[in-house]
């Protein structure tokens, strides 16, 4: 979203509504991208009311005679807001943290049994359940451990479910190496789970876009994105122990 000029504001006095008013892209953006690590049953209008409130304080409490941004202030703000109200609704069920359990030892097992990350089909194989299970499995430990909820999933299994993106400057070498590993990796996703990564990354489309042209529910696309984020990991941890 385009940054409105300091001078739109007025020199003096800054308009509070018109700045609110002028950064909801930015809230919607910021909702948009919550909702794809969340359950269902959360709906992003929900978000977006929780994320206002942030957006609001930080409207009265920008300075910018500071020189920062006000999107880049009231960037953490918002999101902040929003996972402050989903901790306290503490969405994440305990027969639904069992499974995440459940899970990890599963994933431990069949790790110290080949050496290397199990795909999600070896896992459902494991526990005795379909792979519609697994990936909704996946999902509530990729959403308890994004808000950082008690009882959320093993630092293990909780970077294996992280967007695996290089934190180094763009044009550094372990940056191209990082691109180069996982173009490969997501040529190697089998298909939808390919596209939904595509889509999301590349195009920058959200959940509700990305169910239109799958013809799925977004919560459909939430479980692919889980399912594809793990594989992508999965991939990336073998090919470095080989490097």
């Amino acid at each position: 979203m385009a940054e409105p000029s300091r001078a739109a504001y007025g020199d003096i006095a800054v308009d509070r509504d018109k700045l609110i008013l002028d950064h909801v892209p930015l809230l919607k953006h910021i909702a948009g991208r919550l909702a794809l690590d969340l359950p269902a049953r959360i709906e992003r209008e929900d978000l977006v009311g929780y994320g206002m409130v942030g957006l609001i304080q930080a409207a009265d409490a920008w300075e910018p005679g500071r020189g920062l941004k006000f999107s880049t202030f009231a960037y953490p703000k918002i999101r902040g807001a929003i996972l402050d109200e989903l901790r306290k609704q503490d969405f994440l069920p305990r027969s639904r943290r069992e499974k995440v359990r459940e899970l990890e030892r599963a994933i431990a097992a069949l790790e110290q049994e080949n050496g290397l990350a199990p795909a999600p089909e070896e896992i459902a194989a494991k526990l005795g359940v379909s792979l519609d299970e697994v990936d909704e499995i996946l999902l509530s430990a990729k959403s308890a451990g994004q808000t950082s909820l008690d009882d959320g999933p093993s630092e293990e299994l909780a970077s294996m479910l992280a967007d695996p993106r290089s934190k180094d400057p763009v044009g550094s070498a372990e940056w191209q190496e990082m691109k180069i590993l996982l173009t490969r990796a997501i040529g190697g996703l089998p298909e939808p789970e390919k596209t939904v990564i595509t889509l999301y990354y590349a195009e920058g489309l959200l959940l509700k876009e990305i169910g239109e042209i799958l013809d799925v529910h977004e919560s459909r696309v939430s479980q692919l994105h889980s399912r594809a984020i793990f594989r992508l990991n999965r991939t990336l941890t073998a090919e470095s122990r080989e490097a």
